[in-house]
């Protein structure tokens, strides 16, 4: 219910663990849901749509371990850089889309990096979306917690948008995380935004396409064009309730913006992108 609005962003809670509890905006929905006193967070990176709330729930549940990319950790302990870059983005927007972002204390906070175990769950690093972001695989039921990395899709359709704000999008390590998902062979892909799907392979190969397809209508620096194809496809693809759902989680001048920036950073370092 961010903003008022379902399908937008999801918090995962499986016995007492959640994982990405949103941002602190909607954290009154979150514990209205929770079935269990919360002892863990596990974030798959510290943007505020996905951990904004980590604070204040650590605040309601202060032995609360906080699990978190070790090159994440230190910007919950200190978000004042963090707020500071997502200031450039949302400017007076801040407190109305995210509420009150409170640090962590450094006595909850769990470093983490590629190749650990928490809480019963296998970490991988998954960068692309961002450098520092992790997902999570759960071998008992076999479901993946994979963040942003498996795109924007709004059910029950499955038209995807992955989801590209800057400052840290890197194609070529995106499509590297896909294949690092993929070869757990999970059963289910839940998603921040939003929810649950079984087509694995399918929505993996799905966002894969889709981010080339943007990276290159993005090369070319032409942002006029990019708006106009990105906001056509949404609106060819979805309903208007489920399109501005889509919008409000990747917003497409967002999306512009962080290819625009990959480009410009890399220029023909990453010129021909993977195919297939």
């Amino acid at each position: 219910m961010h903003l008022g609005y379902d399908r937008v962003i999801a918090a995962h809670e499986i016995d007492g663990v959640i994982v990405d509890p949103g941002p602190e905006s909607s954290m009154q929905t979150l514990l209205a849901g929770l079935e269990d006193e919360p002892h863990a967070l596990l974030l798959t990176h510290i943007h505020l749509d996905h951990a904004g709330a980590s604070g204040a729930l650590v605040g309601l549940y202060p032995d609360l371990r906080v699990y978190v990319h070790e090159v994440g950790a230190p910007h919950l302990a200190d978000p004042s850089k963090l707020l500071k870059s997502a200031g450039r983005l949302y400017g007076d927007d801040m407190e109305r889309l995210w509420g009150e972002v409170v640090p962590v204390p450094g006595a909850n906070l769990v470093a983490i990096g590629g190749g650990d175990v928490v809480e019963g769950f296998r970490v991988a690093h998954t960068p692309g979306h961002a450098s520092h972001h992790v997902s999570y695989l759960d071998e008992a039921t076999g479901d993946a917690y994979v963040g942003d990395m498996a795109g924007v899709r709004i059910p029950p359709s499955g038209f995807t948008v992955p989801p590209t704000p800057p400052p840290e999008i890197d194609v070529e390590a995106w499509e590297r995380s896909l294949d690092v998902i993929r070869a757990w062979e999970p059963e289910r892909l839940r998603l921040t935004h939003f929810g649950v799907t079984e087509d694995v392979n399918g929505q993996l190969q799905l966002v894969g396409e889709r981010l080339r397809e943007l990276a290159e209508l993005a090369r070319p620096g032409d942002r006029d064009r990019f708006l106009a194809e990105l906001e056509g496809r949404v609106e060819a693809e979805l309903d208007d309730e489920s399109a501005r759902r889509s919008r409000q989680a990747a917003p497409p001048q967002q999306c512009w913006l962080g290819l625009e920036r990959y480009w410009r950073l890399h220029g023909d370092e990453h010129g021909t992108l993977r195919r297939g």
